[in-house]
């Protein structure tokens, strides 16, 4: 296991339960001292290396401690995922991760351009060898809970809306059979299409609250403070729908490639849109995340080769308020991370995280599915962590089981994976699991207080235009 921050906190125990692996067969890397934390498992045999894993020393480290037949658990920031990918691919070492990372991300941020400093170069990167790699050892990429389980939500969530509405048997007989076709041939995208699914939105709202408060020059996050500011810096991508009539300005469509997102020329902590969780509507951050390449990807439907369907994809993550408090600091100290930092466990004095997918513009206009996991609950199930790092690593668990079972899958996205049995192994650890319909739209409760300003104006037209979900303050 490379890293051990709170998430792999969470996945650890997770692993001892269900594998019944000992200690002793276990290696975790981290370049922090961790001993503190790792000393019950130390005591039973587990094997702690401190060492920052470099381009220099990688292939050394994991040589030592994985071999063929072995897994390899990527928790680390900054490590480059290719290197660690293909090295995994050539020595027959199972692997899997919760996020495409890079060596020192903010190296080359200034020099960079949007496209290049984008998650879509790197599914560009990675899209050939998932291809040329399909019946090689597997590695189930972007697996947490988001990128990971919300793919699982969607499927879920899209089957859900599609049983309600043939339950209702409001349909014409021969869309009822076209409908009943695509549910027959799990064939989501088509289903997407045949439900008139506009927009998906990723949305997570975490109230967990903590005894000490954020303290100046203080970065708080319930995941990864690191992890946390490099999506917050990086450019806002979205998988661009079919139906969307206004594209931002200044923002880039790749010309090459997939072709199925957005990039915007702004940091995602600064781009915010409406959003909505049960049972409230949020303002989220577009920060850069999997699922909106991934999910748009998978739900495309081509014709004859030209894309006929695509919904938008994205996040939009309103984190505790310690975090966002945080991040207006990071704002004020011109994007350079705080000296301090701080991942909040023990402290936690209530809360919940919500996270799950808004699935709208069909005819109950949306509908969630989702986990929301209080603090109480996660510390039942394991202790000294919090609710988002359990819900995160209850995605990386259910990929390590599923990896286990099919060892010859090649490179794997979380759309590739049977969504019942993933939710069914993960059941545990997600609180409850909800997938209920709402009547929100993102003109519902909206507002013009400034009637003068023309980018204040709603297009009443189509709800679902990515105009009308962009939150102007």
């Amino acid at each position: 296991m490379t890293g051990f921050g709170v998430v792999a906190r969470a996945v650890l125990p997770m692993l001892l339960r269900h594998l019944r692996v000992p200690p002793s067969r276990i290696t975790v890397i981290d370049f922090a001292d961790r001993e503190e934390v790792l000393r019950p498992w130390i005591k039973k045999g587990l094997n702690f290396v401190r060492e920052r894993v470099t381009p220099l020393n990688l292939t050394r480290l994991l040589s030592t401690y994985v071999g063929g037949g072995g897994l390899i658990i990527d928790l680390a920031w900054s490590i480059d995922f290719f290197d660690i990918l293909t090295w995994a691919h050539d020595n027959e070492v199972l692997y899997v991760n919760a996020s495409l990372e890079s060596w020192d991300p903010a190296s080359d941020m200034h020099s960079k351009s949007c496209l290049e400093k984008s998650l879509y170069a790197r599914y560009q990167q990675l899209l050939p060898l998932a291809g040329k790699w399909r019946a090689a050892t597997t590695a189930v990429i972007d697996h947490g809970a988001n990128p990971g389980l919300v793919s699982h939500f969607v499927k879920r969530g899209l089957l859900d809306i599609a049983a309600k509405t043939l339950a209702e048997q409001h349909l014409p007989r021969s869309q009822a059979r076209r409908l009943e076709r695509r549910l027959h041939d799990a064939a989501f995208g088509e289903l997407a299409r045949e439900l008139g699914v506009k927009v998906i939105h990723c949305s997570e709202w975490d109230t967990q609250r903590a005894a000490r408060p954020k303290r100046p020059d203080e970065f708080v996050s319930t995941w990864s403070v690191e992890g946390m500011w490099e999506e917050s810096v990086s450019p806002s991508e979205l998988g661009w729908g079919t139906h969307e009539k206004w594209q931002p300005p200044y923002s880039t469509r790749p010309e090459t490639g997939s072709a199925n997102q957005i990039i915007l020329p702004r940091m995602g902590l600064n781009t915010w849109v409406r959003s909505w969780v049960p049972h409230q509507e949020i303002v989220g951050m577009i920060v850069t995340h999997g699922e909106s390449f991934g999910l748009s990807h998978a739900l495309t439907v081509r014709e004859k080769g030209r894309v006929v369907y695509r919904p938008t994809v994205h996040y939009a993550y309103m984190p505790c308020n310690d975090s966002i408090v945080s991040l207006h600091e990071l704002r004020c100290r011109n994007y350079e991370l705080h000296p301090k930092k701080r991942i909040l466990t023990d402290e936690i004095l209530e809360g919940r995280d919500l996270v799950g997918a808004l699935i709208m513009g069909h005819r109950y206009q949306s509908w969630w599915t989702g986990s929301v996991l209080g603090i109480n609950a996660a510390r039942k199930q394991v202790p000294h962590v919090n609710a988002t790092a359990v819900q995160v690593a209850a995605g990386v668990l259910t990929a390590v089981l599923w990896t286990i079972r099919n060892p010859r899958r090649g490179v794997c996205f979380p759309e590739e994976l049977p969504h019942e049995e993933i939710l069914r192994d993960g059941r545990r650890y997600l609180g409850r699991l909800v997938s209920q319909p709402s009547d929100w739209t993102p003109l519902q409760r909206h507002r013009v207080y400034f009637s003068e300003n023309p980018e204040a104006q709603p297009d009443h037209a189509d709800p679902w235009q990515f105009s009308n979900f962009l939150f102007r303050p």
